[in-house]
């Protein structure tokens, strides 16, 4: 009956129609599957708390029009044109062919007095297109989209399968089909019970979700993931796309946070067992700190819900901010032009070193910065050579030199002297002509000429080491608060 097309918006509609029909697959549908969601869309579309839920998305159409709030008439006319075009004996036009899925195009007007040409959609009918009035970039000035009436109905579902964020609707859509169909289906199961919850207390709008945008789609994306992961349903990775969107009338607006293949992969593995404790960890350390409500002193303390994560926000700049992210997540280096509530002012390496982590900074570097498994290893053994190094000379001199140096300079002579010292008690050298070049000057994968990033990267598995040969722990005050601002030469 229906089947994906590709394009975001009506994908995310035939995935609320598969979900309100409780199944899984657009091609298990039926045409009583569509008539059941066509009837909840007529019931419902044209009263409160969904009439004006749709202004975001179809301003001025039949549902919402302002005009027809003493005519109820003209809503169900509306209604049973733009729902009802999919039905076997509604009208096809010949030779006029859907633009989403090749189908031919419906032979109805989509308007109640039938003035716009039968078939053809506008602004109230698919969101972010042109009003009836353009003619522009339509060929010979032939306004409108020519739309079937499985792609109308798709459309019109697509309220029920997004989120509503922030004054907008927020969809989903993956390159994997069975991720698009569990947002969608995710959305539509809190949509509806809103629905009925708001009805039934007679209020007129339904509830904003309370987190910020972007946290509302990571957060959402890891439940279901780790749902798939539990279930064995697991897909491979696939990029993913969150189109946070406005049709209204006060302003059309779109934002688009997009998470590549590679970022993907990296999602999906942290979930697993293997990392899942030292991910959570600091996922836990990412939301908002909120001040608790002033309260009278007989009544108990209540604190604010978090409205955003600082590290899933993060993700979606990723692989492109990549250096960043590892010094703040994986280092703890605090960021001090934070905003009040920003957790992230308060990260500390001498606080929080129990919380780095090298087997997720390893899993980071090969699924997110796509780095060489050689040269991973080669940083993997500088760093445990150097915290032997201090561990068996408690060589604190070296440390707080290889921590805190400013200039690339100051790191390559601190690791000469203490590879002189070495040789000089008779031992090999810390660090090979050839393991240098790999780590602090070659490679393509990432920018080498920065060389903190290596020096970070080194860094972490020196600290993770030092921690658990608990000579961090009794050397504390050789960590400062904070890292010092580097020079890039």
């Amino acid at each position: 009956m229906l089947e994906y097309t590709g394009h975001p918006f009506v994908d995310v509609g035939i995935a609320a129609i598969t979900a309100f029909a409780g199944k899984k697959h657009p091609g298990d549908l039926t045409e009583a599957d569509l008539d059941a969601i066509a009837e909840y869309m007529a019931q419902n579309y044209v009263v409160d708390p969904l009439k004006s839920f749709l202004t975001v998305a179809f301003p001025n159409s039949g549902f919402t029009q302002p005009a027809y709030n003493k005519q109820p008439e003209k809503r169900r006319i509306y209604a049973e044109r733009v729902l009802g075009a999919y039905i076997a004996k509604a009208p096809r036009l010949k030779g006029e062919q859907c633009v989403f899925t090749g189908r031919p195009a419906t032979g109805i007007p989509l308007d109640v007095k039938g003035q716009l040409p039968p078939g053809r959609a506008f602004r109230q009918h698919i969101p972010l297109i042109t009003r009836e009035d353009v003619i522009n970039f339509h060929p010979y000035g032939d306004a409108g989209l020519p739309i079937s009436g499985e792609a109308l109905l798709a459309l019109q579902a697509l309220p029920l399968g997004c989120a509503k964020s922030q004054g907008r609707l927020l969809a989903v859509h993956a390159n994997d089909p069975d991720l698009t169909f569990r947002f969608a289906r995710t959305f539509l199961q809190h949509n509806r019970r809103a629905i009925q919850i708001a009805q039934q207390s007679g209020e007129k709008k339904l509830p904003e979700s309370p987190r910020r945008v972007a946290t509302t789609f990571i957060e959402t994306l890891l439940d279901l993931e780790t749902e798939r992961q539990d279930a064995d349903e697991m897909g491979e990775p696939t990029s993913i796309t969150a189109y946070h969107f406005s049709n209204s009338g006060q302003g059309v607006a779109l934002d688009l946070y997009h998470l590549p293949l590679e970022v993907m992969g990296f999602i999906q593995a942290v979930l697993s067992a293997k990392y899942q404790q030292p991910w959570e960890a600091l996922c836990e350390r990412g939301w908002e700190i909120t001040r608790p409500k002033r309260r009278r002193k007989d009544q108990p303390e209540e604190r604010p819900e978090s409205r955003y994560n600082v590290l899933y926000e993060d993700l979606l700049r990723l692989p492109d901010d990549s250096a960043r992210f590892i010094r703040t997540y994986f280092l703890r280096v605090p960021q001090r032009r934070a905003v009040l509530g920003d957790p992230r002012a308060g990260y500390s390496l001498r606080d929080e070193a129990g919380l780095i982590s090298w087997k997720l900074v390893d899993l980071f570097l090969r699924k997110v910065v796509l780095m060489d498994r050689t040269r991973i290893e080669h940083i993997r053994t500088i760093g445990d050579t150097l915290a032997d190094y201090v561990n068996g000379e408690n060589d604190r001199r070296f440390f707080h030199a290889f921590l805190t140096a400013r200039r690339y300079d100051d790191l390559r002579l601190a690791l000469i002297r203490a590879s002189t010292a070495q040789v000089k008690r008779g031992q090999p050298p810390l660090i090979t002509f050839d393991q240098f070049i790999a780590v602090f000057e070659e490679g393509a994968q990432i920018p080498y000429d920065d060389w903190r990033l290596a020096r970070d990267l080194v860094l972490i598995r020196m600290i993770e080491r030092l921690y658990q040969q608990r000579w961090l722990q009794a050397h504390v005050e050789d960590l400062p608060e904070e890292l010092p601002t580097v020079e890039s030469q």
